[in-house]
């Protein structure tokens, strides 16, 4: 909470940041409309990820699924495509399952209440707030990383930002310019992804910079404070490319869960004391039901998820018998090198059809 001196200071803060983003905002695609269904899958497609990497996937989207009613009869599968390398896949599924419910409980409008779209998968109250003060103008707060980083330097919060959320929502309200809730929620976040950066913030630059009680203690390199975490796991993971005549054997992952609903080429985690020929060969009967020869190694892929590090070692196998079995997933299916392109996979793998191809460039492989 703002200290006592420091309410009557709020108009001040206001004024000075709305001019601030009237200056100097950023020029973005969702910024140029009020359309609810627009906004939202905005909102959605830059949690946790930059805003150079969002404007081409949000650009293709709305040619792909201009309205809610066309993405809520789209197929997972497509939406998956669309999704394709921008992450956190539970965002496309939750964004496609909502745009049914819209449909089917709003005839496709986009609610205007907070309690309706908290209602609506994979919506918070970060994301809602966005959404409402965006699309409509609603007096709604946010919250997000850059407006945690701001509002932490602003009054040189003593703790790491998840250890006072509470004071920070407070923060984020009382600061709220209740007439100007959409400009003043996009100069925020603006302010946090242009100025008030994580590294070498650019504190001469800054329209709160006489207010900002850690520019006055010289603490912006220090604040926020960080929790201190524990260095990520890391997996081995053995890998099949399994080959049988032009085939390739890849199969769909399980609806829930992390890459939920992706393609991937089978394979699973390397025990201790266990070679990755091993690995494979036991997953494969673990998981397929299927006899295999493993052979030459492909290629091996380093890759980092939130929570933890992969190694994906990858071999060509050689299809020996059996019939595939979904043991451990949603779908199996046989495709061509040529035809692998239509199915949706995690990042991960995409650069294992990229050395598939540069290793036969005719879509023939041989094993």
């Amino acid at each position: 909470m703002i200290s006592s001196p420091e309410i009557s200071k709020i108009n001040s803060l206001q004024r000075s940041l709305l001019a601030w983003y009237w200056q100097q905002g950023r020029d973005l695609p969702w910024r140029k409309t009020h359309d609810p269904y627009a906004i939202w899958v905005s909102e959605i497609m830059l949690q946790q990820t930059q805003v150079k990497t969002v404007i081409p996937y949000y650009e293709r989207w709305l040619k792909t699924f201009p309205d809610v009613e066309t993405l809520a009869t789209a197929e997972l599968q497509a939406v998956l495509k669309q999704w394709e390398g921008l992450g956190y896949y539970a965002r496309a599924r939750n964004l496609h399952r909502a745009a049914q419910m819209l449909v089917q409980q709003y005839q496709g409008k986009f609610p205007e209440t907070l309690a309706e779209v908290l209602a609506l998968p994979g919506i918070g109250r970060t994301t809602a707030g966005g959404i409402l003060s965006a699309a409509f103008d609603r007096p709604l707060s946010i919250l997000d990383g850059n407006v945690k980083r701001v509002l932490s330097r602003l009054i040189a919060l003593p703790v790491p930002p998840s250890q006072a959320s509470d004071r920070l929502w407070e923060l984020s309200e009382r600061l709220l310019d209740l007439t100007h809730p959409r400009d003043f929620n996009q100069g925020l976040m603006d302010l946090g992804a242009t100025v008030c950066t994580r590294q070498q913030p650019t504190c001469l630059l800054c329209p709160w910079q006489t207010d900002c009680q850690a520019y006055r203690q010289n603490l912006q390199a220090q604040l926020p404070m960080r929790e201190t975490t524990a260095p990520l796991p890391h997996k081995r993971i053995g890998v099949a490319v399994i080959v049988n005549g032009p085939q390739i054997l890849i199969d769909r992952r399980r609806a829930e869960g992390l890459l939920g609903g992706l393609w991937e080429f089978p394979g699973g985690k390397i025990e201790a004391g266990e070679t990755v020929e091993a690995c494979i060969l036991r997953e494969i009967r673990e998981e397929l039901a299927i006899d295999i020869e493993v052979g030459a190694s492909l290629i091996t892929i380093d890759h980092a998820y939130t929570h933890f590090r992969v190694t994906l070692i990858v071999h060509l196998c050689r299809y020996l018998g059996g019939d595939p079995q979904p043991l451990a997933c949603d779908e199996i299916r046989w495709v061509t090198l040529d035809e692998i392109e239509q199915y949706p996979f995690p990042k991960a793998n995409t650069k294992i059809i990229a050395a598939l191809k540069e290793l036969a460039p005719d879509g023939i492989l041989t094993v």
